[in-house]
């Protein structure tokens, strides 16, 4: 059975676009079916795939908005069980758009189902918002994958965060899970980012991976190229972390379904 799993966390910079990525394109390499959907405006999963913005004949906008099929707006990678549905600028009027519409929180859920079928995991890159996109995102998804940065004011925001999902579970998506907390840019070296993790596994517990992703050149590398880190590196500490966490990701998974 399909899964889908949004990537979110309203503030930027905390790794949710590589995260995205990465764990797409692990998923992948594993041997799982898997389609990446940006569904960001700045469009940096895209990028980050190696997929020309401007050339796009359709996007996301264009299937939310009922220009195109689902089938129009879903494009290969260099994964061969990778899929993505790329987004770009245009994306930014779909909050505009839909302002007096019925059912607008609908919109994403009712396109991918229907194709999800077609896929073992379906990852949402949110936007680093609490807007209409990432509404659209949480009411289409069975669970919400949280990365949080290993740095300073971390846990701060973190409530609100939860809050809304919350919200969206009594409201538009009963069955809503959090599926985790996945700790990013991880520095072994500072006090700092060991008292983050010590803080996050203190107050949200099991929520929190074992795998903590760590601060990498590489990782950060690899968007310039258009390749997740795998493909760029296969070799590099990123790189490694994020297959490690692809199976810890998978076994939690199988966990929950027992």
């Amino acid at each position: 059975m399909t899964q889908i799993i949004s990537i979110a966390n309203q503030k930027g910079g905390v790794g949710k676009t590589t995260t995205s990525v990465n764990l797409s394109a692990s998923l992948a390499k594993i041997g799982k079916k898997v389609l990446l959907v940006d569904c960001d405006s700045q469009a940096n999963a895209t990028t980050g795939m190696g997929i020309d913005k401007p050339s796009l004949e359709n996007s996301l906008y264009q299937g939310l908005i009922g220009e195109a099929g689902v089938d129009d707006i879903v494009y290969p990678t260099m994964l061969p069980k990778l899929m993505m549905i790329p987004a770009d600028i245009d994306l930014i009027g779909f909050e505009i758009e839909m302002v007096s519409e019925r059912d607008r929180e609908k919109k994403l859920k009712d396109l991918l189902g229907q194709t999800k079928e077609r896929y073992d995991y379906i990852i949402i890159d949110c936007p680093p918002a609490l807007s209409l996109l990432t509404l659209n995102a949480f009411t289409a998804s069975d669970a919400v994958l949280i990365p949080l940065q290993s740095e300073f004011y971390a846990l701060e925001g973190l409530s609100q965060l939860l809050d809304t999902i919350k919200r969206v579970k009594s409201s538009f998506n009963p069955g809503l899970k959090i599926n985790g907390i996945l700790l990013t840019m991880y520095d072994q070296r500072t006090n700092l980012a060991k008292h983050v993790v010590e803080d996050a596994r203190k107050y949200f517990k099991d929520m929190v991976f074992k795998t903590k992703i760590p601060r990498n050149v590489k990782l950060g590398e690899a968007p310039s190229y258009g390749l997740p880190a795998i493909l760029y590196d296969k070799h590099s500490k990123g790189s490694k972390s994020y297959i490690t966490f692809a199976r810890e990701f998978l076994t939690r998974r199988s966990q929950a379904k027992k």
